[in-house]
C-alpha cells in the first residue's frame, strides 16, 4: 500500500521545481522531525530536530511557498544519508 508519505518521498526524490514548504513540513513530521520553536530574532530561519538524526536548518521561503532547488537537494541528501528514506 502506497501512503501519502511514500508519495511525498517519491516527489522529493524527483527534485521538483514546485515542492512547497507545507509538503516539506508534512514529510519531515512523518519522518519523526519536529520544528523547534523559533527565537524572537530567528526571522524566516527554521530548524527541524530529530531524536537520532542531525537537525535540518533552512529558511522558510517568502513571500511564496515554493522551495529553492538547492534546499530540496540538501534536505534529500540528509534524509538519504541518515537512512530515513
Amino acid at each position: 500500500m502506497v501512503t501519502r508519505r511514500d508519495k511525498l518521498i517519491e516527489r522529493l526524490k524527483s527534485k521538483p521545481k514546485d515542492f512547497s514548504w507545507d509538503e516539506l513540513v508534512r514529510l519531515l513530521d512523518g519522518l519523526g522531525y519536529r520544528e523547534a520553536a523559533p527565537g524572537k530574532t530567528d526571522g524566516s530561519r527554521r530548524r527541524f530536530v530529530h531524536a537520532t538524526a542531525p537537525a535540518i536548518a533552512l529558511h522558510k521561503p517568502h513571500p511564496g511557498k515554493i522551495l529553492k532547488l538547492y534546499v530540496v537537494e540538501a534536505v534529500l541528501a540528509v534524509l538519504i544519508e541518515e537512512g530515513l528514506i
